[in-house]
């Protein structure tokens, strides 16, 4: 079935947001412990509605370090090949706080603007 001309692409709308997401989803598993990249993608695999996978999280992984976010360090494994553990830095748990901050109050917004549409706020 094609899209009628100017239609909203729901498919594209979810997939942006779920990119957006992805990194506040990053630096909270992190904020807990550090966790070795397989780990960390079957963690995020589980969150329902997020939809990723390794050939997305490494890469991400890989920026947030460059820019100063996460620290790494390999350690060897008793049942294959070395393993890349992932943890915030001190600049990525500053970072955190303030995507926390605003994602809470992106939230907030959001859900005024809910309550409003269906007449919850009169």
């Amino acid at each position: 079935m094609s899209k009628a001309r100017g239609a909203m692409d729901l498919d594209n709308w979810t997939t942006q947001l779920r990119k957006g997401l992805l990194e506040l989803c990053i630096v909270n598993l992190l904020a807990q412990r550090e966790l070795y990249g397989y780990h960390l993608v079957k963690q995020l695999t589980a969150i329902k509605g997020l939809v990723v996978t390794e050939g997305t999280v490494y890469p991400l992984l890989s920026r947030l370090r460059k820019v100063g976010l996460l620290r790494t360090r390999l350690e060897e494994s008793p049942s294959g090949p070395v393993r890349k553990y992932y943890a915030l830095t001190d600049e990525g748990t500053r970072v955190r706080a303030t995507m926390n901050g605003y994602w809470d109050e992106l939230i907030r917004g959001v859900r005024g603007l809910q309550r409003e549409s269906e007449g919850g706020n009169d």
